[in-house]
């Protein structure tokens, strides 16, 4: 172990740099899509700041020209191991839209511009480290490993691919949040022990080759179906992905493997989720929460987040197009008031600062510190959700701690407001109306966002949602508790649109529910398809996996189109789309100038000739 960099400096991110310092060599180079943001949100900086708190050097290639491997010989070659992330985003959906357009902006990139990373970055990444310097051990992670640690289906070019440990040639995958794992293996690196011999540890993947012992038979192991299998069968991809997600539990998760040709996939059980201990030492890094200062144009995210603070990590929601328990884990992992309250008072101290906390949540605004109540059905349990199709009854849903939270975090001096901008879970909210009081009267600047995803109960069923009276419900009771704090506010919800399940008719069902209640939503969310999601699977199969039941799936780009203007009715460029569709489910009754009609008998003068 090595002496690393003084606290006050960034990771260094070049071979100047480097020398500067007075290192011989970085211990470990994080290789990261992203531009280099110290701050806790980003992966590079948080893994980076607990590798060298464990005394380890740590040096930042980030965005590098990928064209060849050049910017890895300069930077020199890492000690013990390279650390790949294609960023905090998967590269394709940082990429393109849900149309498979290129997106014209890449929030994570010096000046929002495009194309600083590769597509399907962490493999040409990998492969990059290879070529710069053979020999040197390669671990891939972050969300796009996470999400493609076996067989999945890829929407972009719609096939199923293999493990990304086949395409990107690593020697080892680590899936999940990592700061224990990336620990683990550079401790372990440094003792002199091979990459081989890592393939014990708790979060990781690996691959054997045809010559390799199979792992010992002592731990409880699961076969999935083969790759070859999985890539042309619908139903085995279908029964794999219900095993994979029936193992996610960390307290009972079984090791996984599947065979790709002569090679066997071995994924070992997710790691144990972190304790408050653990999770306040590492939000008290030294992280300076600033870009490195070699970039000339503002990072859009970190515009968004600088003055953010994440009080807790995992959702038990367990959504089915939602890749958050994949990778973050569905176990509640929350800082101490202490931890969060200590980095509120230092945002506050900054001389950028001006006055308001953008955010204080995670994954969601309220469900800090929630866990089930009963450690020892927690063990051996293997649903899904704890919210879904009900709210179990041995989650404890106690609001007290988030509002404690709040109330202290706004009489921090120097800080004027403290906004909520994590998604807000209605089903848990709406139980608590001291909760809605706090959030109404202190937390919403007159509009509050959610997610009430859909109002079809076939559709929300799909999606592990509660049905369409819990948004409802949570409505009545968010503008009773602003009128009791004598406030007029309002709901901004947001809806998805082509998720598997939903026909035109629910889309109909949809834009009636919109239409009554005045709401005309600016933006629409499109359903994509992300890695080993299980909306995914249904996308892919036309099956719902935990059933095996049919699912009316739309893929083609015009059905898309039509379920996406359903839901933006109002807007003259959508009048044709939209009659069209009327007609076409015999809903005539919705075109006229009644009250309830969705579109008008005549298109309007602004309307563009279908």
């Amino acid at each position: 172990m090595t002496a690393c960099s003084p606290p006050s400096h960034f990771l260094p991110t070049s071979r100047a740099e480097i020398e500067a310092l007075g290192w011989p060599q970085a211990d470990i180079v994080f290789v990261s899509g992203d531009a280099y943001l110290d701050h806790p949100s980003f992966a590079a900086a948080l893994l980076g700041r607990v590798l060298e708190a464990a005394g380890y050097r740590v040096a930042i290639l980030a965005q590098p020209p990928w064209d060849s491997a050049d910017p890895w010989r300069d930077l020199g070659a890492p000690r013990l191991f390279y650390a790949v992330s294609a960023g905090n985003m998967d590269s394709m959906i940082n990429h393109y839209t849900a149309n498979r357009k290129r997106r014209g902006e890449d929030a994570y990139s010096p000046g929002g511009r495009i194309g600083l990373r590769p597509d399907r970055a962490t493999n040409v990444y990998a492969q990059r480290c290879r070529e710069a310097f053979p020999g040197v051990p390669v671990v891939i992670g972050g969300v796009e490993a996470s999400l493609r640690r076996i067989a999945h289906f890829d929407y972009w070019s719609e096939t199923v691919r293999p493990s990304m440990l086949l395409s990107s040639k690593a020697d080892l995958l680590g899936f999940g949040m990592g700061e224990e794992t990336i620990v683990e293996i550079a401790r372990r690196l440094d003792r002199g022990e091979a990459v081989r011999d890592l393939r014990d540890m708790r979060g990781v993947a690996y691959l054997l080759g045809s010559r390799d012992p199979l792992p010992a038979p002592e731990q409880p192991t699961i076969e999935l179906e083969a790759f070859e299998r999985v890539r042309g069968d619908k139903r085995a991809f279908a029964n794999m992905t219900r095993t994979l997600h029936q193992e996610t539990n960390p307290f009972n998760a079984r090791r996984l493997t599947q065979w790709h040709g002569d090679r066997l996939l071995v994924v070992n059980p997710p790691r144990l989720p972190l304790d408050t201990e653990a999770m306040d030492r590492i939000y008290a890094l030294p992280y300076t929460r600033r870009p490195h200062p070699g970039y000339r144009e503002p990072i859009p995210a970190h515009t968004m987040i600088q003055d953010s603070i994440t009080v807790m990590r995992g959702c038990f929601g367990g959504c089915t197009f939602c890749s958050i328990t994949m990778h973050q884990g569905r176990v509640i992992q929350s800082r101490s008031e202490q931890s969060v309250l200590d980095e509120v008072r230092q945002v506050a101290q900054m001389p950028e600062f001006k006055g308001t906390i953008s955010d204080l949540g995670g994954p969601t605004a309220n469900m800090y510190r929630m866990r089930c109540t009963k450690p020892e059905v927690e063990r051996v349990c293997r649903r899904l959700s704890c919210v879904h199709p009900t709210v179990c009854k041995l989650l404890g849903t106690d609001h007290a701690p988030t509002i404690g939270l709040m109330r202290k975090a706004r009489a921090v001096p120097g800080v004027k407001r403290v906004n909520i901008q994590s998604g807000v879970r209605m089903d848990l909210a709406a139980q608590d109306d001291r909760y809605l009081e706090e959030l109404a009267a202190h937390h919403v600047g007159g509009h509050l966002k959610v997610a009430p995803e859909h109002v079809s109960e076939k559709v929300l069923d799909l999606m592990k949602k509660p049905g369409a009276a819990s948004f409802e419900r949570f409505a009545e009771r968010f503008a009773a508790a602003s009128a009791r704090v004598g406030k007029e506010q309002y709901l901004v919800p947001y809806f998805i649109a082509s998720h598997p399940g939903s026909t035109a008719a629910d889309m109909i069902e949809l834009a009636v529910f919109l239409k009554q209640r005045g709401y005309r939503p600016r933006q629409v969310q499109d359903f994509i398809p992300a890695p080993m999601d299980i909306a995914t699977c249904m996308y892919h199969t036309g099956l719902d996996p935990m059933t095996m039941r049919p699912v009316d799936t739309v893929t083609k780009l015009r059905d898309r189109q039509v379920q996406r203007a359903l839901m933006q009715f109002f807007k003259p460029e959508n009048y044709f789309v939209v009659r069209e569709a009327l007609l076409a489910a015999g809903r005539e009754d919705l075109i006229g100038n009644g009250k309830n009609c969705l579109i008008p008998a005549r298109p309007p003068k602004a309307t563009p000739e279908s």
